[in-house]
């Protein structure tokens, strides 16, 4: 995900599920998914002992032993969120300064007046922690993966994992990544959403686009994170039609994004991000095998790094195909680290792996820290 602005549903057929979604959270829950692990802070440590993975155990023998780490995509990452684990937690805090020094900014001072969630600020302090909590994984919980993969956006904290690049170019190159990706949306598909939606099968969804190409709508697809759970990039002024067709066929519409992502119709943002970005980075092959989160490609190369980061801009994004390989490659274990509220929780992640994930700090436990202050004063 990208500099983006949610757009909220206003789909009211399941009475029981709010009908504003803000939260990219919010998703997996309404989808009929928990979260099956804990998720680590600076003083909330998780180890794979802690993860209550039994329910994941089902689909994967003792045969498939290897670990992958799973670099999120990026959801709502505002200040209020993640500010103070930045500061506290001693491994975001070697990566912010880190961060600081590739930009020649305080990134933290920046992504504290920001009131974007999806600000270029934000985006480098959600890599910042993605990477802080790797660090985390394999220092503190002896993690120690065999395979390398990064939805979306994860494909930057990937890259810096796997050493195709350097932690501070990777930075730099986000930053660089989010102003091409403004200056492209500024007077190019403006009127374009991604809207995310759930509970809706694939041959319902089949029937929706057909309409569409009966009346000669455009629209593309973005992305299937799992059995229903479509991403689906339309013009706005389609937008209320496709939600009424989502809920006559049973299903769900959670998120809108402006602007929109991972679809066909952009290949000339790749072009210019291949032009005005890439062209300055040299990438180096991998470490590890990484796994391209458009269709499930093994990379072993600098050459495929490239081509899968530029993949992200024009084609859309295959969780299933992700986790296909993943199993190929023998893999039982998928290690989160970072502000996930998505992946660890879909169905599929959790029916194909056992999940462990390294991230904020619990609700439960920044409510104590909370009671603790207010006690204090």
């Amino acid at each position: 995900m990208t500099n983006s602005e949610q757009i909220p549903s206003t789909d009211a057929a399941v009475p029981d599920v709010p009908a504003e979604v803000a939260e990219v959270a919010e998703v997996a829950e309404v989808a009929g998914t928990a979260s099956t692990a804990e998720v680590a802070g600076p003083c909330d440590p998780v180890s794979p002992a802690d993860s209550d993975g039994t329910a994941d155990r089902a689909g994967y023998g003792a045969d498939r032993t290897g670990t992958a780490i799973v670099f999120p995509g990026m959801g709502p990452s505002g200040f209020t969120e993640v500010g103070k684990f930045l500061l506290l937690d001693p491994y975001a805090r070697k990566r912010l300064a880190e961060a600081d020094e590739a930009l020649g900014y305080s990134v933290f001072d920046r992504f504290r007046t920001s009131e974007d969630d999806y600000s270029v600020y934000s985006q480098i302090a959600f890599l910042v922690n993605s990477m802080g909590m790797a660090d985390r994984a394999v220092d503190t919980l002896g993690i120690s993966p065999t395979v390398c993969t990064g939805p979306s956006f994860g494909q930057k904290a990937a890259a810096a994992f796997v050493g195709s690049l350097p932690f501070a170019d990777v930075v730099r190159l986000t930053a660089e990544l989010a102003r091409c990706e403004e200056e492209y949306f500024t007077g190019a598909y403006e009127d374009v959403v991604t809207h995310s939606f759930v509970r809706t099968p694939q041959e319902r969804l089949d029937e929706i686009l057909a309409g569409f190409d009966d009346r000669g709508v455009w629209y593309d697809i973005s992305g299937r994170l799992d059995a229903g759970f479509h991403m689906l990039s339309v013009r706005e002024k389609e937008l209320d039609g496709l939600k009424a067709s989502i809920s006559a066929a049973g299903g769900y519409s959670m998120y809108s994004m402006r602007p929109p992502v991972h679809a066909a119709a952009f290949s000339d943002l790749r072009r210019k991000a291949e032009e005005e970005v890439f062209g300055a980075y040299e990438l180096a092959d991998p470490t590890l095998p990484v796994i391209t989160d458009q269709d499930g490609t093994v990379v072993r190369d600098a050459a495929g790094m490239r081509r899968m980061m530029l993949d992200t801009f024009d084609r859309p994004i295959q969780w299933p195909s992700v986790v296909e390989s993943l199993k190929g490659l023998g893999v039982g274990t998928v290690c989160v680290t970072g502000p996930d509220n998505l992946f660890h929780r879909l169905d599929l992640t959790k029916d194909s792996f056992e999940v462990v994930t390294v991230g904020l700090p619990k609700k439960r436990s920044r409510e104590r820290e909370r009671q603790r202050a207010r006690r204090a004063a």
